[in-house]
């Protein structure tokens, strides 16, 4: 049995219009709502052995901040992979970075392709918001067979 989290990036700050979109920072409630998100996963004991984030610093700050919050030893791989590349680009991602030992696996990226994975992977159609995130259970040995696995949505967990 595995768990993967698909975290959408905090809330980002467009202040600086000369920015490239994949240089934007988070806001201070983007801050917040990662954050929250931590302690949330620590309470439900959802804490990742694995993060996977976008490149994006948004995203990455995001992972960081989730990371800390939750009190996790998680590495937190970063790849371009995870930015508007698709669900099926995810799917190999994950598949291909999850160790057999990573129980818990959190993907820290974008919409729409993060609302794609969750419809991917468990037929269910939801809305990530900013920072909002999918826990989303598996029945699988290796993350190597996720690509083709169906899983169930545990739950949606939104900052606070």
């Amino acid at each position: 049995m595995k768990t993967l989290l698909i975290l959408r990036h905090g809330k980002s700050s467009w202040a600086d219009p000369s920015l490239d979109d994949h240089d934007r920072p988070l806001k201070k409630r983007g801050r917040r709502g990662a954050r929250s998100i931590g302690r949330q996963l620590l309470e439900a004991g959802l804490v990742p052995d694995l993060v996977l984030s976008s490149t994006a610093r948004r995203a990455h700050s995001t992972a960081r901040h989730c990371v800390e919050e939750c009190g996790s030893k998680a590495r937190i791989e970063l790849t371009r992979n995870l930015y508007g590349t698709g669900a099926a680009r995810h799917l190999e991602e994950i598949g291909r970075c999850g160790r057999e030992g990573d129980a818990t696996v959190m993907v820290v990226g974008h919409n729409p392709d993060l609302e794609e994975l969750v419809a991917v992977l468990t037929g269910e159609s939801t809305t990530l918001k900013t920072a909002f995130l999918a826990a989303i259970t598996l029945d699988i040995e290796s993350w190597a067979d996720l690509a083709t696995s169906r899983g169930r949505l545990l739950r949606v967990l939104r900052p606070g």
